[in-house]
């Protein structure tokens, strides 16, 4: 019986400043299996009503969610990042994605860090939706010194240093870390749970370059992921937010789905 392909997936994160419903439009167009929603900014990536009716008018199905983590969406839905992680996980049962993605704990959220771990686990366990914690990298802190870096997460930038069931490796954040990608995929085992695919230089800053243009494993880890027996999904998360033209936007996210789909040997 031949495996299943793993699924390829459009972060609507790919196509901003364009709103989420652009991703739905290119990701049927371009052949992709499924969209992320990143909920942030975008009012549309906020209400679950319009995504449903965007993935039906496309027929593009919502495969997983990623909480609002960041720093510019620490009051979406709620200035509570417990609330904001539940109402992820209640997004993903709307929809019917089987994936929230979460990143770990700032430094400063102290509550909410010491009951991360027992909240993903509780959160996992009700659901049945699979909370996959995010590898991070280090930050210039504000007045440091140019090659000053620290991290602002607790414990620290990689979630193998707590250990959780189920994590999302992030290649452009391996690049902006220096970290081993491959390494990282090994420590996090059979808990690698899904990708977020883009590439960068080793520069310390989030580049999320279309795969292939830098320096990280991006071909090796996916024939590596074939190889495994990985059931999860490859989430392409570029920046196209320098695009010129509509053109160059599409041009890159196609150019993202042909490399992903050849190493994944489809």
């Amino acid at each position: 019986m031949a495996t299943p392909a793993i699924p390829v997936a459009l972060s609507t994160a790919s196509v901003w400043p364009l709103r989420a419903h652009r991703a739905f439009e290119l990701a049927a167009d371009l052949g992709f299996d499924g969209v992320e929603v990143m909920v942030w900014v975008d009012p549309d990536s906020q209400n679950v009503e319009a995504l449903r009716k965007h993935s039906v008018a496309t027929g593009v199905p919502v495969l997983s969610v990623h909480s609002p983590s960041l720093l510019i969406t620490q009051r979406v839905w709620s200035p509570d990042p417990v609330v904001r992680l539940r109402r992820s996980v209640e997004a993903a049962l709307e929809l019917e994605a089987t994936t929230v993605v979460v990143h770990p704990p700032f430094r400063w959220q102290r509550r909410y860090g010491d009951a991360f771990s027992d909240l993903v686990a509780e959160l996992e366990q009700e659901s049945g939706v699979v909370i996959a914690v995010e590898n991070m990298f280090k930050v210039r802190p504000p007045g440091g010194r140019r090659n000053a870096r620290v991290s602002a997460f607790r414990p620290s930038i990689d979630p193998t240093d707590v250990g959780y069931a189920h994590y999302t490796l992030d290649l452009s954040h391996t690049a902006a870390a220096g970290m081993d990608a491959l390494a990282l995929a090994d420590r996090m085992g059979d808990g690698l749970a899904h990708v977020h695919l883009a590439d960068g230089t080793g520069i310390p800053k989030d580049q999320h370059l279309v795969p292939g243009r830098g320096d990280q494993p991006c071909a090796e880890l996916l024939e590596r992921l074939v190889a495994r027996g990985y059931e999860g999904t490859v989430v392409l998360e570029i920046n196209t937010r320098g695009a010129r033209y509509p053109a160059n936007r599409v041009a890159d996210l196609a150019e993202g789905l042909l490399f992903t789909r050849l190493h994944l040997g489809q």
